[in-house]
């Protein structure tokens, strides 16, 4: 039987579980939503054509035979044919070098040296995977 004399007291433990259930699921959802103003650009004036960026292939063989875009050279006269070939070259020219994986680590680092040298820095060495 229920007890006049004794006081009711608040149970807030269920509120604070909805709380905190709630307040997770607004965290989660909040990075979601994302507000987007629908804009209209101005169209602008074109002061020059966007050219093709060229790009120079170096691939190794593991026959220390390099190709250098379709032209083949040994190894050891590498330096002095790409020297000739970038001669009047833009430096800014994204260079990517394929080498087989059981050339030496020598000849790779050679022909990196060669590129620097040439003064060309946008090296990259392409990779299968």
């Amino acid at each position: 039987m229920y007890d006049f004399n004794q006081k009711p007291d608040l149970n807030i433990t269920p509120l604070v579980d909805i709380m905190l259930v709630l307040l997770a699921i607004l965290m989660v959802t909040a990075p979601v939503i994302e507000f987007e103003e629908p804009i209209t650009l101005p169209t602008g004036s074109r002061s020059q054509q966007t050219q093709d960026v060229q790009k120079i292939d170096i691939i190794i063989t593991k026959d220390r035979i390099v190709t250098l875009n379709k032209n083949k050279v040994e190894i050891s006269n590498f330096a002095d044919s790409f020297l000739q070939f970038s001669n009047g070259k833009d430096q800014n020219t994204p260079i990517y070098i394929r080498a087989d994986k059981s050339l030496k680590y020598d000849d790779i680092i050679y022909v990196l040296k060669s590129v620097k040298e040439a003064g060309f820095f946008k090296v990259a060495l392409v990779t299968d995977g």
